[in-house]
């Protein structure tokens, strides 16, 4: 089996030493690279084609969000998890709508950086458990101070099924072929359940995804 390839992308010498450390003691990852800045991130990315990019959020020269979405669209096989200081949503969501299929906390980040990059050639998304944490609660409370009711219970079962899937990275004819349904029925259930609860993209699904926890 082939290793999983991983490239560094972290501007602090030391903390990119140690996230080395902590990777290289799993016998089938592979670090093959680091970059101190966001231009040089991409540069090796495009070159060396890892299956993983760990990307600081605050990277110089070209930011890790931008830096991300140059990645997510130049090197389409490629995962990338974000390294944050940041845990509120308007990051997590910037984040997600660059490409990104993680986020962690920097505080965690070597508790959780294994399970995120298993998580991610999994095909799933994964975030730090406090940034879940503090979606859920940010969540609880706007219902509270909206005084409304969680749409979550206008979906079907199947709707539940599909919003898992597609929150967990799978594409419409993944889905299709996984339920045994049509593209058609598929691309229905995804419409009715975005209307429903108002969402309008895949990252405002995945955020919601994770509020539910539907996925981890």
């Amino acid at each position: 089996m082939s290793p999983v390839r991983i490239l560094l992308a972290e501007d602090h010498a030391i903390m990119r030493t140690g996230l080395r450390l902590v990777l290289e003691r799993q016998a089938d990852f592979q670090v093959i690279g680091e970059a101190s800045d966001g231009r040089e991130a991409l540069a090796q990315a495009q070159r060396e084609r890892p299956n993983v990019v760990v990307m600081d959020i605050g990277m110089p020269n070209l930011n890790g969000i931008e830096a991300t979405r140059q990645i997510c669209a130049s090197v389409p096989d490629c995962a990338v998890v974000i390294l944050s200081m940041h845990s509120d949503e308007g990051y997590v969501l910037r984040a997600l709508k660059a490409g990104a299929k993680g986020y962690l906390l920097k505080e965690s980040a070597e508790s959780d950086l294994i399970a995120a990059i298993r998580a991610l050639v999994a095909g799933k998304a994964y975030f730090s458990p406090a940034v879940s944490r503090m979606l859920v609660e940010d969540y609880v409370r706007q219902l509270q101070d909206r005084e409304i009711e969680d749409s979550y219970e206008l979906l079907t079962t199947r709707e539940r099924e599909v919003l898992q899937l597609i929150a967990e990275g799978r594409a419409n004819k993944e889905i299709a072929n996984q339920l045994n349904v049509s593209l058609y029925t598929v691309e229905t259930h995804r419409g009715n359940l975005m209307e429903k609860l108002n969402l309008h993209t895949v990252p405002e699904l995945i955020l919601y995804a994770v509020r539910k926890g539907v996925i981890a």
